[in-house]
């Protein structure tokens, strides 16, 4: 069984939809995302995750906001009393202030992921996947005066977002989470929230984990070895994990779990310099000698998505997957 490649998620955004936002361009950008990688021939293409811009606010790739602020039942205007009480609680100080404040029963509101994808769709043409964020990690960034419970939040959001799921017929929907690595004693609340998602996927359910990328930063501490007992609560077909950052031999403590298909970060995107095809094949190397042979990794990919990167490095390391990829696999060029 051949190792595809795919992205992770999100890539630069263009200068010029940065400069003239508009609908237009937003299409736009969203085509070119989508030819590199048809050109290069990355196999599970994605959308560069421009389906959460918002011409309003171009600085954010929306992967909180867009999918809080819609919400029925959640404040997206935040007071000073609102970010003291946020901090009063030293479990939410990863966060400078809440992303909205629960003031009623959570409903989908105005989020509408299947317009999204179905926008998307129809510029895809071929295999794709579509991604959204845990709904463990848009839970811990509420502020809650309704619930009287985190678990509560979550369980309401991850409601919200199985009933929007079902009906993107995506070949591969992606749920990401970059909050659990930071507090591992969630593991079994994340994967019940982050299940209920992946019952309702139509096509293959994934999950992304990472420990966060906040302008080429790290943002959570930890390591996947406390993180075991969410991936073997998982019902999914493969997870996608960060290691070329942090190294393969982060996934020694997983190799035993059979649950699910391996995805193994070869591009590291908190440095700008752009991987050997050498590099690449060296890193896929070793992670199959590590978890016991090729046939058990499904994807090559990017530690997380390229958004804080310039434009030129991340199409330099998209066409370095692809090569990298092939080079390990003996294909010619």
């Amino acid at each position: 069984m051949s190792i595809e490649t795919t992205l992770v998620g999100s890539y630069p955004l263009p200068d010029w939809l940065r400069a003239h936002p508009s609908e237009q361009g937003l299409t736009d950008a969203t085509s070119v995302v989508i030819q590199l990688q048809r050109e290069v021939g990355i196999d599970l293409l994605t959308d560069g995750e421009f389906y959460r811009f918002d011409v309003n606010h171009p600085e954010t790739n929306g992967m909180i906001e867009y999918f809080v602020e819609p919400l029925l039942g959640v404040r997206s205007k935040i007071t000073r009393s609102d970010v003291r009480e946020f901090h009063s609680n030293p479990d939410f100080r990863f966060r400078r202030k809440p992303a909205g404040v629960v003031e009623g029963q959570i409903g989908e509101g105005t989020l509408d992921l299947p317009a999204a994808w179905q926008r998307v769709k129809n510029l895809a043409l071929g295999r794709f996947k579509f991604t959204l964020t845990s709904p463990y990690m848009l839970g811990r960034t509420l502020l809650d005066h309704h619930y009287g419970s985190l678990e509560d939040v979550i369980f309401a959001i991850a409601d919200v977002l199985a009933n929007q799921v079902r009906e993107i017929d995506a070949e591969v929907v992606q749920v990401d989470e970059a909050n659990l690595p930071g507090r591992p004693q969630d593991c079994e609340l994340a994967a019940e929230a982050v299940n209920r998602v992946l019952e309702a996927v139509p096509g293959k359910p994934a999950v992304h984990v990472c420990f966060g990328n906040y302008g080429g930063q790290k943002i959570q501490s930890g390591e996947m070895a406390a993180l075991v007992p969410f991936f073997e609560r998982l019902r999914v077909d493969h997870w996608l994990l960060e290691s070329a950052r942090p190294g393969i031999s982060q996934l020694e403590p997983l190799k035993e779990l059979t649950n699910a298909r391996f995805g193994v970060g070869v591009i590291d995107i908190k440095d700008t310099v752009i991987e050997l095809p050498e590099t690449i094949a060296r890193r896929l190397e070793g992670a199959a000698q590590l978890l016991g042979g090729p046939e058990r990794i499904a994807y090559a990919h990017p530690d997380c998505g390229f958004w804080v990167l310039p434009r030129h490095v991340a199409d330099g390391k998209i066409r370095a997957l692809k090569t990298g990829r092939d080079l390990f696999e003996g294909r010619p060029e």
